[in-house]
């Protein structure tokens, strides 16, 4: 490569780092319950998204379900989170990681007196829409039946898993 050639190729661009600063992100709204998007999966190839969620005292949780394409993974910041996994409860406080792969029963809520915030993991980023959709049923003044959650929820390769006997 002669000097002329070198000066005229550009240097490529490496990819674009994502920083959402502690005001930032997209907020989803779900009754009592707050979702701060920090990765929607748009700066990961739909890799991973991941939220921070903040559930107001005494919320239940989803319908029990189990995901067919994707991990989900929750680190609990601080309070405690009761996670129901099939017919087995487990309370996971602050500092406590969960991780449920394809196919797990699952669900979860906060029993306690006081807010828990956890951060969760998407992987791939195919759930991140499904809390869109609800927030926007909530929005058109829906009430957020169990139905319309399992419905929500179908279109994300989600399904209610059969209550424990």
């Amino acid at each position: 490569m002669t000097e002329e050639e070198a000066k005229t190729i550009e240097p490529q661009a490496g990819p674009a780092v994502s920083v959402v600063g502690p005001d930032d992100g997209e907020t989803i709204v779900l009754g009592t319950t707050r979702m701060r998007v920090l990765e929607d999966g748009s700066h990961t190839g739909h890799r991973l998204a991941i939220a921070e969620s903040v559930l107001a005292p005494r919320t239940q949780g989803p319908p029990q379900h189990r995901h067919a394409q994707h991990d989900e993974g929750f680190y609990i910041l601080s309070g405690t989170v009761r996670f129901t996994v099939g017919d087995e409860d487990y309370d996971a406080a602050a500092g406590t990681f969960v991780m449920v792969p394809p196919g797990a029963p699952h669900t979860f809520a906060n029993p306690a007196d006081q807010p828990a915030v956890m951060l969760s993991t998407f992987t791939p980023d195919l759930y991140v829409q499904y809390f869109r959709d609800l927030q926007e049923a909530f929005a058109d003044g829906r009430p957020l039946t169990r139905q319309a959650n399992i419905d929500a929820m179908s279109r994300y390769a989600t399904e209610p898993a059969a209550d424990p006997a």
